[in-house]
């Protein structure tokens, strides 16, 4: 069989290509220790009403870290605890949230704040919010019959 000279070397540059690519990952895998973010933080989802800071869901002031305030929100079947939260305008808060059953999304509408919440892990993202308003808090993964029902609000005030 003839293989043309053009060929031979796209082939050859495909296959080193492969072979860096997943020396790469390997290497930030195996010997760096990478892993994704999820993996840091877990949590026993038949537990989640007795562990800290999820047995008391809700916004926290905390004194001494990079952020203003701690929101503690869990996920379940087609609600949010808490319902509602109201957040001062231009606090820096780092979102927590976990679930105790199935998957679901969450999503700040009108900002970036946008998650999967797994059973089993806590998700975290800081975020500020600068504009006062309402803004609504969604599950943008489907989770069941009552999906469409399952909302929260962020009321960020003066």
């Amino acid at each position: 069989m003839h293989i043309h000279k053009f060929e031979k070397v796209w082939l050859t540059f495909g296959i080193a290509m492969l072979i860096v690519f997943l020396s790469v990952i390997g290497v930030s895998a195996f010997y760096l220790g990478n892993q994704p973010p999820s993996c840091l933080n877990t949590i026993d989802p038949a537990k989640v009403d007795t562990t800290k800071p999820f047995d008391k869901p809700g916004l926290h002031k905390v004194e001494g870290k990079e952020w203003d305030y701690e929101l503690v929100i869990v996920a379940s079947m087609f609600n949010y605890n808490p319902g509602a939260v109201q957040i001062p305008k231009g606090s820096k808060v780092k979102v927590m949230v976990t679930t105790k059953d199935v998957i679901h999304g969450f999503e700040v509408a009108g900002t970036n704040v946008n998650m999967m919440v797994e059973p089993g892990f806590i998700s975290e993202y800081v975020a500020t919010f600068n504009k006062t308003g309402v803004f609504t808090i969604l599950c943008n993964e489907y989770c069941g019959s009552g999906h469409h029902m399952m909302t929260s609000q962020i009321e960020v005030v003066q």
